[in-house]
């Protein structure tokens, strides 16, 4: 295999081992809009890196933790309903940055790399990023993994038990902006946040516990960018959307191992009535 090819698989892995857990949470807490939205703002953080001349990867982060900062402080003072201020959030972050982007003149940027993502050109510097993002995200969520899984079943109850609420869920919000920079290069940020989702979402139809939900999720997700990479290799096909291609397959047949035990289980036999 081509080194550039090599360097794109062994990144997508590094970012979909971290997805796999990390998006077990996001589905399980409903937060898919949250990470569309610092999806939408990472434009912004791709602008600014551009402008101050810092690895784009900087600016991203820089941004989206901004963003879900800001999210964080308006969601406690209940200023709207969580969906309508996600919803401004991201629609007005994606404006901002397309204005911005226009107004930005002798500013070279594949803008169409960056939305839709550029696996290939991956270079070592953003490999060694790729694994330390995506095993910094593996350590924090297995020391804080019961904590944030109380945190999930019910706020009240975690806090009763001890733990910071506020420190979780500020927590998981930085690990999902800390993703969504690495990741862009990936499937891109328009892409992003399926690379959460629909694994962990297939990962919900075969597991029967939250730890083995989030190794599924995983493992998903390393076979979706595995047959992705391949898919676009041998036809020529953009890396990121194959990539999300491949995952949605999996979500597709997902339901077919339960249907299939199901069917195989008998019914008990009925007691014959009495005469």
């Amino acid at each position: 295999m081509e080194p550039f090819l090599l360097r794109a698989l062994a990144g997508a892995i590094a970012v979909a081992l971290a997805a796999g857990p990390l998006g077990c949470f996001v589905v399980w807490r409903r937060m898919a809009y949250f990470g569309a939205a610092l999806a939408h703002s990472a434009l912004l953080g791709v602008l600014l890196g551009l402008l101050i001349g810092i690895r784009v990867e900087i600016g991203v982060a820089f941004t989206c933790i901004v963003i879900a900062l800001g999210f964080t402080a308006l969601e406690r003072h209940r200023v709207l309903a969580k969906d309508a201020l996600l919803g401004v959030i991201a629609h007005a972050a994606l404006a901002f940055g397309l204005v911005a982007l226009a107004l930005s003149h002798g500013v070279n940027i594949d803008l169409m790399g960056y939305l839709f993502g550029d696996v290939l050109a991956i270079g070592p510097i953003d490999l060694g990023v790729m694994w330390v993002v995506g095993a910094l995200t593996l350590v924090v969520l297995r020391l804080r993994w019961s904590e944030l899984l109380m945190l999930t079943l019910s706020e009240e109850l975690a806090a009763v038990e001890g733990v910071a609420v506020g420190r979780m869920r500020l927590l998981l919000v930085l690990l999902i902006a800390l993703l969504v920079a690495v990741g862009m290069r990936v499937v891109g940020l328009l892409l992003i946040v399926s690379l959460l989702i629909i694994p962990a979402a297939a990962a919900r139809n075969l597991a029967r516990s939250p730890s083995s939900m989030a190794i599924i999720a995983s493992a998903i997700g390393i076979f979706s960018v595995g047959t992705g990479l391949w898919a676009s290799w041998r036809w020529d096909l953009p890396a990121g959307p194959a990539i999300v291609i491949a995952a949605t397959g999996c979500f597709v047949l997902s339901p077919l191992p339960a249907r299939v035990r199901a069917h195989r289980v008998r019914p008990e036999a009925r007691p014959e009535p009495l005469a």
